[in-house]
């Protein structure tokens, strides 16, 4: 019952907010007071940045936008980062306001996209605005939600350029995990959109507890019972379980013991934390154990998060093979139905290659992966499923918490590190943060759990160091691209966008990072005076002394630098003379021993790529990193000329065959190859060592001592260069930035000072990271000559682009007009590439060509089973691909507007959208 002071606040705030009475009064459950607040700061005509944990409820605040948008007949465009997450927007929205007052755009699709509330992903909101599409008129408010994708490094800038070219008029609501200067970009919102309201909610609605999980046993990762479990974070300094502690002493005490007794490798296998081996305990829980506990503990439903699509597979795999079942007969049945709706929506004869049929086996007993590899109907079904309660435990990487509705009662972190393209680096406070979010479900579940599986070397104080920091804080990413200067240029003049460039939240902060800057450079130059005091020497000039063998050093590093390119090059040279039928050592890498070769791989001469056959009957296409040194044909083997690699009795017949002639072969000896030092180098060295040897410091019998202080100051005096040139460069760092891309531009005939030429309104319609090479390929008539599908695989270089060094190995390659129309666009980024670094510039990353084939087969009419086979793509990525490529040869389309490649585009469009292609976009 309402107490009469309850009613009369309410009553209160329904006179001064009616609005914010109204919708409250929609939900049936109450507003927690962050919310409240931000829906008042709303009607009142402000902006709000709203920062608060995963699942606190913060998009009622952008629903709230919505609401006061139809209640005023004003529009409201709701964005967010993603497709997937635009359309669940979409629907809930639907579900509230009805088809008619709701639309979607998303680039792939439009619906009702003159509605007065329209969802889109951000990127159509910007093109909108370069375009001043007549859509914005009435445009009254924009919801940003994820808003904290600004940091990303690749789509980041938009989400700047949106905020900053907004109508004053248009208010802003902005949506953001918990990041730790969320008050800092909330001083910039208000910046550059005037009066803005920052919000933020630490505590969680669903009480949060650490775990480690050791062998079967699930522990508390905090010894305190009272530790804050609705805070977003635990505050530093929580202590941590002594049991973890005492187990990592024991393990760290038990590996050195290992080490020193040199034990052999392979003994002591994980056993759940049985004693095995050596008498070591081993505390890894396996993927069947952490399942089997949670489910006794009953803390599914889980996400498990396993930082690789591999080990997402594998895990459902195991789960299988041990006839795990966390289902019952009723769910298996409705999990069958609902499954079977969407495999009625696929080509009946892609299931196969597909692998429906193991992934709805996992599915019927409650387990599933998710990652980027799946095909996007597939992973749109295990959200659904898990949603609804029928799937218990999904196998995921990081991807799943980029923002899609799927909370869960517990969150599982295999590891603590994950690749993140270049090396395995630590997980952040940001990104623990993030995926422990997921767990505990507001309505659902009374608490939520966050489980660590235990490694060896794991350090649980570092572990709580995670649990406890304030997430992560947020970095612009942004920085002014070739398609945003004409745009800008277009619009404002290039005065004008200088200014408003000089408005981002990069330079923002920029600015403030000078002052800490020129702090640390000042302390910096008070040391280095220290140290050449220390290292002065009674017999001579030590710096002097010092600065010989600095320069004797840098000389050797240089020449060994020289070797080793010397040795590429001839390696490189030596792959080049291969012909089918050489008989290699391959020197390196995964697949080193003896080989056959198939096909020399010659389709790129500055880096041939040979397909072998191996004697364990692996074929594969190698990469010129498994070549360090050079490499002869030993003798000869015959191919047969319809081998085909993908033939196991046939890979098996030449591995057996090369078995034979290779028997009796001696193993070469590594060449060193090309390493004959130059003899002008050395003959610098053999200089400078003398020059050393008679200075006066080399008799010193202190010189080491003065040594290490000259090198401190070297290394300070280094660093101090480098920050010198930091508060150089983050003056104004945007706005020059900005000036070398339209230098760049008017050099190219894009730009003709606050003129946009006839050529740079082509670039004005290519959103593509290689805009200006595609700007320039359209200028030179690179692609005029094209049949649709060679101009499918021409246009794929400009989007694929490999996750690693030897991923676009494919064993194909596509026909000679494809093949030459790649060379030409290679030619122009080198060309451009020149003409960026004369400018300080380096935007464009080469070309890639590891899909070309795939994209003009599939335009072709090829099988989806021919084309994954062939170039061992998943069936998700394969899609992805071709649906970034539809998006590219659209652009493509528009900007080659008035002639033949305009025709053919449209058509290459129409033939790459067919099959699992055009069914994962017809819900988009």
């Amino acid at each position: 019952m309402t107490s009469p002071s309850e009613a009369y606040s309410k009553f209160r705030a329904g006179r001064t907010h009616p609005a914010v009475a109204e919708f409250v009064d929609l939900y049936p459950f109450g507003l927690d007071e962050f919310q409240v607040n931000a829906c008042r700061e709303i009607e009142d005509g402000n902006g709000v940045l709203v920062a608060a944990p995963t699942g606190s409820g913060k998009t009622v605040v952008g629903e709230f936008a919505v609401h006061l948008a139809l209640r005023e007949g004003r529009k409201c465009f709701y964005t967010t980062p993603i497709k997937a997450l635009s359309n669940q927007k979409y629907h809930d929205l639907v579900a509230r306001y009805g088809h008619d007052n709701v639309g979607l755009l998303t680039g792939d699709n439009t619906v009702n996209g003159e509605a007065p509330i329209v969802v889109m992903t951000t990127e159509v909101l910007r093109n909108m605005l370069y375009a001043s599409s007549r859509t914005l008129l009435q445009l009254g408010y924009v919801v940003m939600d994820e808003v904290h994708y600004l940091a990303d490094r690749s789509r980041g800038a938009v989400w700047e350029e949106v905020i900053i070219h907004l109508p004053e008029s248009v208010q802003v609501v902005s949506l953001s995990a918990t990041v730790s200067n969320a008050e800092e970009f909330g001083e910039w919102l208000q910046t550059v959109r005037g009066a803005t309201t920052t919000i933020v909610e630490e505590k969680r609605p669903v009480p949060l507890f650490q775990h480690v999980m050791l062998g079967r046993r699930i522990l508390d990762l905090f010894a305190s019972s009272d530790v804050d479990a609705s805070a977003g974070f635990v505050k530093e300094g929580a202590p941590v379980n002594g049991e973890l502690l005492r187990v990592a002493r024991d393990d760290f005490a038990s590996s050195r013991l290992m080490r020193d007794r040199r034990a052999p490798k392979g003994k002591g296998r994980q056993s759940g934390g049985r004693q095995v081996g050596n008498g070591r305990r081993v505390w890894i829980p396996s993927r069947v154990d952490v399942v089997d506990r949670l489910e006794r503990e009953n803390l599914l439903p889980a996400i498990v998060f396993i930082f690789s699509r591999v080990g997402c597979d594998a895990a459902v795999s195991q789960l299988l093979q041990a006839n795990v079942r966390l289902t019952t007969a009723e769910e298996r049945d409705e999990i069958y139905e609902i499954a079977q709706a969407t495999a009625r929506s696929l080509p009946a004869e892609d299931l196969s290659v597909l692998g429906y049929h193991e992934f709805l086996e996992g599915l019927t007993r409650g387990v599933a992966s998710h990652h980027a590899g799946m095909l996007p109907a597939f992973k749109h079904l295990v959200e659904d499923l898990f949603v609804r309660g029928l799937v218990k435990v999904v196998f995921a990487t990081e991807t799943l918490a980029l923002g899609i509705n799927m909370p869960a009662r517990t969150v599982v972190i295999e590891k603590l590190s994950k690749w993140n393209g270049e090396t395995h680096a630590d997980l952040s406070p940001g990104e623990y943060t993030q995926l422990t979010g997921r767990a505990g479900r507001r309505g659902l579940d009374v608490e939520g759990h966050a489980v660590v599986l235990w490694q060896p070397g794991m350090n649980p104080a570092e572990l709580a160091g995670l649990a406890s920091t304030r997430t992560y804080p947020l970095r612009s990413s942004f920085r002014p691209s070739y398609n945003m200067a004409v745009n800008l240029v277009h619009q404002f003049g290039r005065g004008r966008a200088r200014e408003l460039l000089e408005l981002s939240f990069a330079q923002f902060q920029a600015d403030r990072a000078v002052v800490g800057l020129a702090r640390q450079l000042r302390k910096a130059e008070e040391a280095l005076d220290g140290y050449r005091e220390a290292a002065t020497c009674h017999v001579g000039d030590f710096m002097e002394y010092a600065a010989l063998r600095r320069e004797i050093s840098d000389v050797e590093k240089a020449a060994s630098r020289t070797r080793r390119a010397d040795r590429r090059a001839e390696a490189l040279a030596s792959l080049a003379t291969l012909r089918a039928g050489d008989v290699i050592e391959v020197p390196a890498g995964k697949f080193s021993g003896w080989a056959v070769v198939v096909d020399p791989g010659l389709g790129n001469p500055d880096e041939p790529r040979p397909y072998v056959v191996t004697l364990d009957r692996h074929a594969r296409r190698l990469a010129p990193m498994d070549f360090p040194v050079p490499v002869e044909a030993r003798t000869r083997l015959k191919v047969p000329k319809a081998f085909n690699g993908r033939n196991p009795a046939m890979r098996r017949d030449l591995a057996l065959a090369l078995q034979g002639r290779v028997k009796g072969l001696d193993r070469a000896r590594p060449r060193k190859g090309a390493g004959g030092g130059d003899p002008a180098v050395d003959a610098q060295l053999d200089e400078l060592r003398r020059q050393l040897k008679s200075h006066p410091c080399h008799q010193c019998p202190e010189r080491e001592d003065h040594s290490r202080w000259a090198e401190r100051w070297f290394k300070l005096s280094r660093d101090s260069d480098t920050l010198r040139r930091r508060v150089e460069n983050r003056t104004n760092t945007v706005a020059r930035t900005f000036d070398r891309v339209c230098t760049v531009l008017t050099a190219l005939e894009y730009l003709d000072g606050d003129t946009v030429t006839d050529r740079g309104r082509h670039l004005m319609r290519i959103h593509s990271e290689l805009d200006l090479v595609a700007a320039e390929a359209l200028r030179e008539g690179t692609w005029d000559h094209l049949t649709p599908a060679e101009l499918a695989g021409a246009l794929s270089a400009l989007v694929f682009e490999a996750r690693r060094a030897d991923e676009g190995s494919a064993p194909r390659e596509a026909n000679a007009a494809v093949q030459q129309a790649l060379r030409d666009t290679v030619r122009l980024w080198r060309e451009l590439d020149l003409l960026e670094k004369d400018h300080h510039l380096d935007f464009l990353r080469q070309p890639d060509a590891g899909f070309a084939w795939a994209a003009w087969r599939w335009a072709e009419g090829d099988d989806l089973d021919d084309i994954l086979s062939e170039t061992g793509l998943s069936a998700g990525d394969f899609v992805r691909l071709v649906k970034q490529l539809l998006d590219l040869t659209g652009q493509i389309a528009d900007a080659a507007a008035g002639t033949p490649l305009r025709r053919t585009a449209r058509e290459t469009t129409q033939l790459l959208r067919r099959g699992v292609v055009a069914l994962s976009m017809a819900g988009e």
